[in-house]
């Protein structure tokens, strides 16, 4: 309870800071300080005039940043006089230096000083009034999308201030905070439940395993998760098999007090996960790879699955409640029918209506003999009683399958296991085309909790299909042996025999691409060789752009 009241008394001491900064930094510095200064949207003005309330001397300069390394100075000038050639070398050496002064850089949409898409922040401290000065100037930026963050000193504290500044900022959706280690480890606050974060970089920030723990309950639990992080960088850090696995389902060493109920084993909204340069083994690979194939659920887990399928059922009679009202009240009642009863008498209704098919075929050969031999005057009173009979046909037809959910016993819950589910829990389709995850063109969608997927008894069991939405996984130059390798190329085979089953599904692909260069597994390896001949012609870039050696998955040299 104390380090849970400190932490609460921090965040709420960073919001008031921030805010009492932004206000000061917006007020006149006259003496009565009542007048706000407005933002107009231009960085560069803004920026400036709100540093100069707020009483910073030194403030940096915005600049709009150069798009190649070669305008980063002047060209010499070999045919200058001699008399001029001490004058252009201090312009050079003061352009050189110019460089490391503290600036923020900028990138523009349509070379419009209101349009700035991303801003860069390299090399310098951001204190405290400073980032009281980007909560008043960054949300009047309509078009920012990325902000890039490289080795500006934040802390645990001023962490939760640049975080109370992202929901102010409608557009942002790339949050790259790289070379910046925090003595807590408080990344994880940066892609929670709330989080409107889409693509998230923590490289080289020193990360290991109990950061590692706090970033995989920050993916998912078993009650809540993330549902817009897109892509998570997680490279140049030290996580080991101890942090992979809780990346993958946190419970990695007995005894598992919660259960593995976190990290990717519930999460269905990141597509790709970087965690190459680490010290990630063939433990870590395990626990990676169990997760993208069938895995069976908790006890926990289990009753969870139950009660959202309930709540699902409750909503859905909430909405129909006349399919319900002929139901026999001598039945068994639906709330009472169990997870398996339902999942395993889902096979026995699919026979029975196999066979009930061929009744309306019979009925159609009746009709149309009836039809035959009623008179064969063109528009006679024969075609009336075919239309009554279609009529009664197609009203059997659309009743058939609801009466069926409702009065067969045992499959009600199956049958709705299968139809359309309730609008907070509808999934709208999360892969588009692989340019929409670019940052700026990537929407949230809603995302069906993975414990409603469809599941599998074995053995007593209750099995998922495994983490499917995951397309890009980079763990090169880690410390992966054969082992390693046949870890995951069971968890592909699994995923290639349940590709062909759900044929068509965009958003239950499986993983495309495997980054497994620069490992400790020999070049000659025929796990390796036959891991290659099912992810290459699964990874759509490898049609489109040249092999690079430390990112496809490549032999390891």
């Amino acid at each position: 309870m104390g380090k849970k009241g400190e932490r609460g008394a921090k965040e709420k001491g960073a919001g008031l800071s921030l805010e009492e900064e932004g206000k000061n930094a917006a007020k006149r510095s006259d003496p009565h300080g009542e007048e706000e200064y407005q933002c107009t949207g231009i960085l560069e003005q803004d920026f400036n005039e709100l540093c100069s309330r707020a009483g910073l001397t030194k403030i940096p300069k915005v600049t709009v940043r150069l798009q190649s390394a070669s305008n980063l100075f002047p060209p010499e000038e070999s045919d200058m006089p001699a008399e001029k050639e001490v004058p252009a070398s201090l312009t050079q050496i003061q352009s050189k230096y110019a460089y490391f002064r503290p600036c923020i850089q900028t990138e523009l949409e349509h070379d419009d000083p209101k349009s700035v898409r991303e801003i860069f922040l390299r090399g310098w401290k951001i204190e405290e009034k400073m980032l009281g000065v980007f909560s008043k100037c960054l949300p009047a930026l309509a078009n920012l999308q990325a902000v890039h963050l490289w080795k500006v000193g934040l802390t645990d504290l001023s962490l939760l201030s640049l975080i109370a500044i992202l929901p102010n900022c409608p557009a942002l959706k790339t949050l790259m905070l790289e070379g910046n280690p925090l003595a807590e480890g408080s990344f994880y606050r940066l892609i929670g439940e709330e989080s409107t974060l889409a693509h998230v970089s923590l490289r080289n920030n020193n990360i290991g395993d109990d950061d590692a723990k706090l970033i995989g309950q920050a993916l998912s639990t078993l009650k809540s998760s993330n549902k817009s992080l897109v892509s998570l960088t997680l490279s140049f850090n030290n996580i080991s098999d101890l942090g992979a696995g809780y990346i993958a389902e946190v419970c990695v060493l007995p005894p598992p007090p919660p259960g593995p109920d976190q990290g990717l084993r519930l999460n269905r909204s990141l597509l790709c996960l970087s965690l190459a340069h680490n010290q990630i083994g063939d433990q870590g690979a395990h626990k990676l790879a169990e997760v993208l194939g069938p895995f069976a659920l908790t006890h926990t887990e289990v009753v969870e699955r139950r009660r959202l399928l309930l709540e699902k059922e409750s909503q859905e009679r909430s909405r129909s409640p006349l399919r319900h009202a002929d139901a026999k009240s001598s039945e068994r009642p639906s709330s009472l029918i169990s997870n398996t009863t339902i999942d395993k008498l889902q096979v026995a209704k699919q026979i029975k209506s196999g066979s009930k098919k061929k009744e309306p075929s019979k009925k159609e050969d009746k009709a149309q003999a009836s039809t035959a031999g009623g008179g064969g005057v063109a528009g006679g009173p024969a075609i009336a009683p075919a239309k009554k009979e279609d009529a009664k046909q197609a009203k059997k037809m659309v009743s058939t399958p609801e009466q069926k959910a409702v009065r067969g016993k045992g499959t009600k819950s199956g049958a709705k296991e299968k139809r359309s589910l309730p609008p907070e829990l509808e999934v709208r389709e999360p892969w588009p085309a692989p340019r929409s995850r670019l940052p700026g063109h990537w929407e949230p969608t809603e995302i069906v909790n993975p414990l409603l997927e469809q599941a599998e008894h074995r053995d007593g069991k209750v099995f998922l299909p495994g983490n499917r939405v995951l397309i890009n996984l980079n763990l090169s130059w880690n410390q992966l042996t054969e082992q390693g390798l046949k870890a995951f190329l069971a968890a592909m085979e699994s995923q290639q025999q349940a590709s062909k089953a759900t044929a068509g599904v965009k958003w239950q692909m499986g993983l495309l691409r495997l980054s497994l260069g620069k490992n400790r597994f020999p070049a000659d390896s025929k796990t390796f060789a036959k891991l290659q001949e099912l992810m290459v012609p699964r990874d759509p870039t490898s049609r489109q752009l040249p092999k690079a050696p430390d990112e496809e998955l490549a032999a390891p040299s």
